[in-house]
């Protein structure tokens, strides 16, 4: 499985956790550190991935967004909600959403 960080302009989401623990269990990490350049370079980037753990609301997720995003099974929130995050689509693709 493969899980993405996004908008981690801080660099700090690796140091702040033990992903030790995840990598040992086979999950792939991969942290983007910029903005993408827009929905069609967030899906062309997303498209592989399993799982999204979201640390900003800079990146929206619209619909159809989310729909480009095949493998995606679960997303991941750094807050109560995400304003830009279509929590309907989700729903409707039946992914389930966590926060902290």
């Amino acid at each position: 499985m493969k899980l993405a960080i996004l908008d981690d302009y801080q660099r700090l989401a690796l140091k702040s956790a033990d992903w030790e623990r995840l990598r040992r269990r086979g999950l792939e990490i991969t942290a983007f550190y910029e903005a993408f350049a827009g929905e069609e370079d967030a899906a062309r980037k997303l498209a592989p991935f399993d799982v999204l753990v979201l640390m900003r609301e800079r990146t929206p997720f619209p619909r159809a967004l989310i729909e480009r995003l095949p493998n995606l099974k679960f997303i991941a929130l750094t807050g109560l909600r995400s304003a830009s995050l279509d929590m309907r689509a989700c729903s409707a693709r039946r992914i389930p959403i966590s926060n902290t």
